[in-house]
């Protein structure tokens, strides 16, 4: 059982804890920290997590194997790498780090200091989405040429004007670094490394506040195109379809940490003209949260390298630094 300590402990901290406290006998929480520690100590009591005033603290117990970050994206380095040379695991919330090399750096730290880095990148857990990746490597889908997503939702309007995630510094490229990164980071594990991106971003919806529109083009290494959406200002929803050269298949709906299902349409190869009609599966209900967890606390145990220097978290971060980029000096910009 890996004992870990939360640290930052808002709505998406506690529904970490949630996800494994009391149900996972891999990994559980037993100290945290928080900016604000008053509005956490009820719930922290209720869990059997024994709050404390500091990061540092935590860092000193020698009975805490891990921590897990939900805090500000600008923190994450710092405190990786802060956790990295006191012996820690991390398991630190997505985006890894707002630019390649804070995030090189990051992974980097783990790599020098022997530790398990992990990111929260929950959908590839979803039973449906490594179904795609089935579908894709046994041929079944075919060659991978396109891909469209979006992620959406009214997250511009859930925070008051002065909260940090508002501010450009932390939310470059507006719905990015809250929902985008996934749609990036399930588009990379399905067609592999982007290496172009064309992207625009605006902030139309309020008069405060990051840029609520962002549209992107991309292109990967295997020569498949994408493109991607993500507006702050808008109802929710998510979607994203994959198209192959024998057929397509499709994930999407309002709540993305429900269980996904997964509609398909293939070609008829004995004649094409054949119009198919969607089919759709269902899967078995899980929870992603506990899945990326109690994966981070297996490696731990196992001594498994999951974020490397070389690895799709960083790319991720390159890729989100790419978009910004694109969108201020208004061009296409290669992703090295």
């Amino acid at each position: 059982m890996i004992r870990a300590a939360i640290i930052g402990m808002g709505t998406w901290g506690q529904n970490l804890v949630r996800s494994v406290q009391g149900k996972s006998q891999e990994i559980t929480f037993v100290a945290g920290a928080t900016r604000t520690r008053a509005k956490a100590e009820d719930f922290a009591k209720q869990q059997g997590i024994t709050l404390v005033d500091t990061f540092e603290q935590i860092l000193a117990d020698a009975s805490i194997d891990a921590v897990v970050l939900a805090t500000p994206h600008s923190m994450h380095t710092a405190q990786i790498e802060q956790a990295a040379r006191a012996g820690k695991h991390v398991f630190c919330e997505k985006p890894l780090a707002l630019d390649s090399a804070s995030a090189l750096a990051a992974a980097s730290a783990a790599q020098v200091n022997n530790i398990v880095l992990g990111v929260g990148y929950n959908w590839r857990f979803q039973p449906a989405l490594q179904e795609v990746r089935r579908m894709i490597e046994d041929g079944r889908l075919g060659r991978v040429l396109h891909i469209e997503g979006n992620f959406c939702g009214p997250s511009a309007y859930r925070f008051p004007k002065g909260h940090w995630r508002h501010a450009g510094d932390e939310s470059p490229a507006g719905g990015m670094t809250g929902r985008g990164v996934h749609v990036i980071d399930a588009m990379m594990y399905l067609a592999g490394p982007i290496t172009e991106v064309t992207a625009k971003s605006f902030r139309l919806a309020q008069d405060f506040g990051s840029d609520d529109t962002t549209s992107m083009l991309l292109g990967f290494k295997s020569g498949a195109t994408a493109y991607l959406g993500t507006v702050i200002a808008t109802a929710e929803t998510w979607r994203m379809q994959i198209f192959g050269s024998n057929g397509w298949v499709q994930v999407g709906d309002v709540e993305h940490l429900h269980t996904w299902d997964l509609t398909t349409c293939m070609i008829d190869k004995t004649n094409v003209t054949n119009k198919q009609k969607p089919v759709t599966h269902k899967y078995d209900a899980v929870s992603t949260e506990r899945l990326e967890l109690e994966d981070f606390a297996r490696a731990i145990s196992q001594k498994k390298a999951l974020v490397t220097p070389q690895g799709d978290a960083v790319r991720n971060a390159r890729v989100l630094e790419a978009i910004i980029q694109s969108s201020a000096e208004r061009r296409t910009v290669t992703v090295d």
